[in-house]
């Protein structure tokens, strides 16, 4: 699994080696099923994120509890009757999950299916299905044990950062997916030569935490509103404020550090020409992190 990880964070880290092997294994058969499967797997990533974004919008409208502490049910019945917007929020984010749930599935069949049976893509598919099953585990946790809206429960502030955290393995195990079928060469286990895997970890690490510390901060931000940007900043130094206000700073000091680690690492992995367009495809996202 480290190999397939790491290089989510650092293309650089898998540089593809031609395979005769690998080349007359999708010559098979089982290459016109494989037609369609690098539309769908994007397709299936772009809906995960889109499922993310709604995500989002459900903390920041503070919707979480639009379906009370019924789950999979939504307060009690399969579709609500008369929902208040909170209600029709919260529904929606649940029926986009559901159907990522079997947009996931119906991708591990297929890659299972079209490809040989030493694709990387089937142990990266293999990896997002267990992330899917722990993400609805999570999910599912959050509603139940009331850890949404305002609660400041300690038991939320442990299962939100693992919750988010699994959000951004599940959503690299996908990627990684999507580009291995896309490949044309290195895509078969034995074709693929790991590099400098120590800072790929790095980087994948420093990125999580920059996530995590911000999936914290924008919790403080919910259950504490300030009324202007120099309240927020009084709020973060003030004895008597809350520790999660007082540990904001670190998700704006750590997104700093780790943006330039990554920058630095994808100009390393710039310097391969086979590397370029992906290297490119990174810091243009780093980028637009950034402005956002």
């Amino acid at each position: 699994m480290n190999p397939v990880l790491q290089s989510a964070a650092a293309p650089s880290a898998l540089v593809g080696v031609p395979s005769s092997a690998a080349t007359s294994a999708l010559s098979s058969p089982e290459s016109k099923l494989r037609a369609s499967l690098p539309g769908y797997a994007w397709a299936v990533v772009g809906w995960n994120v889109l499922v993310i974004l709604w995500g989002g919008v459900v903390r920041a409208t503070g919707s979480g509890a639009g379906c009370g502490n019924h789950w999979p049910l939504c307060n009690g019945q399969v579709i609500p009757q008369s929902p208040q917007i909170a209600t029709v929020i919260e529904f929606t984010h649940r029926v986009m999950t559901g159907g990522a749930t079997f947009s996931i599935l119906g991708l591990l069949i297929w890659t299972y299916i079209a490809m040989p049976r030493r694709h990387l893509a089937r142990t990266t598919v293999a990896a997002a299905s267990v992330f899917l099953v722990l993400e609805a585990a999570l999910g599912a946790l959050l509603v139940k044990l009331g850890y949404v809206v305002r609660d400041v429960s300690l038991g939320r502030f442990i299962v939100l950062p693992i919750h988010l955290a699994n959000t951004l393995l599940l959503l690299a195990a996908l990627a990684l997916t999507a580009h291995y079928i896309s490949r044309t060469r290195g895509f078969m286990r034995g074709s693929v030569e790991l590099r400098a895997p120590g800072i790929a970890f790095l980087g994948l690490a420093a990125t999580m935490l920059v996530g995590v510390s911000g999936s914290l901060a924008a919790l403080g931000d919910t259950l504490f509103p300030a009324a202007s940007l120099r309240a927020a900043f009084a709020q973060d130094f003030a004895a008597t404020s809350s520790w999660l206000l007082r540990l904001r700073w670190i998700h704006p000091a750590s997104a700093v550090v780790a943006g330039l680690y990554i920058a630095w690492l994808v100009y390393r992995s710039a310097r391969r020409p086979e590397n370029r367009r992906l290297a490119l495809a990174v810091i243009s996202l780093l980028i637009m992190q950034l402005v956002l």
